[in-house]
């Protein structure tokens, strides 16, 4: 594993730490589970999907993904797990490849779409989180600040290349293929706790973030996937309402809950703890619960246990792997890649001229190769 390590000014270290994501290659179902009554769950991007805990070092079985299919395996029995996310992606390699190796695919994007082939028709849930280290990997300058010209650029870009990725998914599905993107938390809030010069990086960062979000939100609607509101989950945007957090005394619920959802006020490490993730299946799980799948069991959507509440940035557990009923098979290609492009309309994501200066932060960014393939 690759560390790539900046520094957002003196002292400080808030990891915008990619909201990265990992595991490569599809998984192919096995037919031996009598397979004309399967029906599959493909997850693809980032560090997000992969469970990737800073405390072990590692991806887990504990990502938002993985609570997400036990939730829908509920409703969907039998349904198996395709889990392709991989730790450090961009909108580009996600496209192009060389984060991680896949079997006999040349990106995760190309996996997915075998993986869509192979089992039409039997593919009942997509989900994507993809787009956060487009800029956190790029335009993050030496002095903390996000580089409004290269923000502009990034963000231009990585509309084009999410429009291409969601249109490509979107037509290799079926109408009985549900597709949900998310937008993002936002990482750089746990500077609140470093003094007034943290708490002003934090404010500021709040409308840059809202802005890419929007930009993420309006390239999923536009090619028909819903869209995860996991920043509204964490409420990356509350500024008002003030709450108690430990050690830190009163701050803004934004801020609270960054504390408490992830790893950002003690390891400076902005990836989702164990809570997080569920927070963001129950996400996901919202927005997957109008519409049954045909032939599922029509149950209500567990939501997550808001009742405890850890200390900031503690996790109720570690694990590692993708849990039971892992398997790997190689997949065979299928082709190039479908070329959807992007539209002269595709929006672009606002931000040209913020930058946010993470007072006395530091940003670890993780980038893998990994040559295994999950499916559960």
């Amino acid at each position: 594993m690759m560390r790539y390590l900046q520094r957002f000014g003196p002292g400080l270290a808030i990891s915008a730490a990619a909201i990265a994501l990992s595991t490569p290659g599809p998984a192919i179902a096995d037919e031996a589970t009598n397979g004309k009554d399967a029906t599959y769950y493909i997850s693809l991007g980032d560090s997000l999907t992969t469970g990737y805990q800073p405390d072990v070092d590692k991806d887990t079985d504990l990502a938002y993904t993985d609570d997400l299919y036990a939730q829908l395996k509920q409703r969907t029995p039998g349904l198996k797990h395709i889990r392709l996310g991989c730790t450090a992606e961009t909108t580009e390699s996600l496209i192009k490849g060389g984060k991680c190796d896949y079997p006999n695919a040349k990106s995760q994007l190309d996996a997915a779409l075998q993986a869509l082939a192979q089992h039409r028709g039997k593919v009942a849930y997509v989900t994507l989180s993809v787009g956060a280290n487009d800029i956190l990997l790029n335009c993050v300058g030496p002095a903390g600040t996000l580089d409004g010209a290269c923000l502009n650029s990034r963000s231009q870009t990585m509309a084009k290349n999410l429009a291409q990725i969601a249109g490509a998914l979107r037509e290799a599905g079926t109408e009985n293929t549900q597709f949900v993107g998310s937008n993002y938390h936002n990482p750089f809030l746990g500077a609140w706790l470093q003094g007034a010069g943290g708490q002003q990086a934090a404010k500021e960062s709040a409308p840059l973030v809202k802005a890419a979000n929007t930009g993420i939100t309006q390239v999923f609607k536009s090619t028909g996937f819903k869209v995860a509101d996991v920043a509204g989950a964490f409420s990356s945007d509350d500024f008002t309402t003030q709450v108690n957090v430990p050690g830190a005394g009163e701050a803004p619920v934004s801020v609270a809950k960054i504390c408490q959802l992830t790893w950002a006020c003690t390891m400076k490490d902005p990836h989702p703890n164990a809570d997080g993730h569920k927070v963001i299946a129950g996400a996901f799980a919202a927005q997957l619960a109008d519409t049954d799948v045909p032939g599922a069991s029509p149950s209500p959507t567990p939501t997550p246990d808001d009742s405890a509440t850890p200390e900031p940035g503690t996790s109720t557990g570690s694990g590692s792997g993708t849990g039971s009923d892992t398997g790997a098979n190689q997949p065979s290609t299928n082709g190039d890649l479908a070329e959807t492009g992007a539209s002269s309309s595709t929006p672009v994501l606002a931000g040209a001229g913020l930058a946010v200066v993470a007072a006395g932060s530091a940003a670890v960014y993780f980038a893998r190769r990994r040559r295994t393939t999950n499916e559960s």
